[in-house]
């Protein structure tokens, strides 16, 4: 019977140590170490996301009863006072780094694709606000009585895992960060109508980039074409229009797509987009499958440590930020490699209550509840009295 180290162990063996001291190096994470090792921070804040620890004082405690398991792991147990020095000294852009490379590691391997019969690359993009007390945290001033800081996300649809993340404070609107970044050509760039600006929408044309939103209320227009609908489907209207306002008209002279549909409780939709080609149906498909980026942001605040924080420095803030979403990447790593249909919620508990349980953690995935076949003792030897 072979046998294995804790799950713990093998999942740290997602991380080859040589990348990532490569990436400590790159980011002199070393400078302000003081005899703890950016490892055995980095593991620690894992352990806090995946074991549910709340507290600096609940990391010590459950990392120090480990015993000799922290010998597999290849770290040592850290005081909440030397965790605390880490967390708001050692560069957050640590982690961030080696989020990046996890993803294209794992993106790699995986080699996902979408559920859509198109071979463009879909991403959406949106933010979540994670709110913040004030008094504790000055430097995130949201408003006159609040804090908070903003993730701002980039979701792949091949595999729905974050391939682009920002995070700043409250006060950075999620489009001034999407206007930031340049796409691929031929990338279709899914949002709702916060992002709606059509100096922007035109710069996405220019460089090749398909766009798919919903329509404002009250947008002025002029239909120049109408295509013919399928019978049998949810689209009322295939319109090719002309924006007339001062404003949008400048900003976008190009024409654009207005797709409407009618959904099965009676509600009217509008979507617009730069897209001719694909089926209006696909279009609204598209816009419905946005829908995944909200999942995202509902399961990594209900399943991981990320609105409650066990540092009060900015620093703190986005280490603990980013190695939740680390542990998020590995979650969804491990469901997807899995045969067992997971759900990410029902993942994160099962991998709580056996972080320290010795057992392959692949054929745990793909059959957690079949126990693993006991070890048969070496037969008895028989002994007889010489004569």
């Amino acid at each position: 019977m072979k046998r294995f180290c804790s799950i713990m162990s093998q999942l740290l063996q997602i991380f080859p140590r040589a990348e990532f001291e490569e990436e400590v190096r790159k980011t002199k994470a070393e400078r302000h170490a003081r005899g703890f090792e950016s490892r055995d921070h980095f593991v620690a804040m894992l352990y806090c996301q995946l074991g549910d620890a709340q507290s600096l004082r609940e990391i010590e405690g459950g990392l120090a009863s480990c015993e000799g398991r922290l010998e597999q792991w290849g770290i040592k147990a850290p005081k909440k006072s030397t965790l605390a020095y880490a967390n708001e000294h050692r560069p957050w852009e640590l982690y961030r780094n080696l989020y990046y490379r996890t993803f294209e590691r794992c993106r790699a391997e995986l080699g996902l694709k979408t559920k859509f019969r198109f071979s463009n690359r879909l991403l959406s993009i949106d933010s979540s606000v994670l709110t913040l007390c004030l008094e504790i945290f000055p430097w995130a001033k949201w408003s006159r009585q609040k804090g908070a800081v903003k993730l701002h996300v980039t979701l792949d649809h091949a595999g729905y895992m974050p391939e682009a993340i920002v995070l700043t404070t409250g006060k950075y609107s999620e489009l001034t960060v999407a206007r930031r970044r340049r796409y691929e050509r031929g990338t279709i760039l899914v949002m709702d109508r916060g992002f709606v600006h059509f100096g922007w929408f035109h710069r996405l044309n220019e460089d090749g980039v398909w766009f798919v939103t919903r329509a404002k209320k009250g947008m002025s227009y002029q239909v120049v074409e109408s295509k013919p609908i399928v019978t049998g489907t949810v689209v009322t209207s295939d319109e090719r229009i002309r924006l007339v306002s001062g404003t949008g008209g400048k900003a976008y002279p190009d024409i654009l797509r207005l797709v409407t549909i009618k959904t099965a409780e009676g509600e009217t939709l509008q979507f617009l987009t730069n897209n001719m080609t694909l089926a209006a149906s696909t279009i609204a498909e598209i816009y419905k499958d946005r829908w995944q980026i909200e999942t995202f942001f509902k399961l990594i605040k209900q399943n991981l440590r990320i609105k409650s924080f066990i540092g009060t420095s900015a620093n703190a803030v986005w280490t603990q930020i980013w190695t939740a979403l680390i542990a998020m990447l590995v979650i969804k790593y491990l469901q997807l490699k899995a045969r067992y249909g997971w759900s990410f919620s029902n993942l994160v508990y099962f991998l709580r209550m056996n972080l320290l349980v010795y057992r392959d953690l692949w054929a745990w995935l793909d059959n957690p509840f079949t126990p693993e076949p006991s070890e048969t003792p070496p037969p008895q030897l028989v002994l007889a009295w010489a004569n």
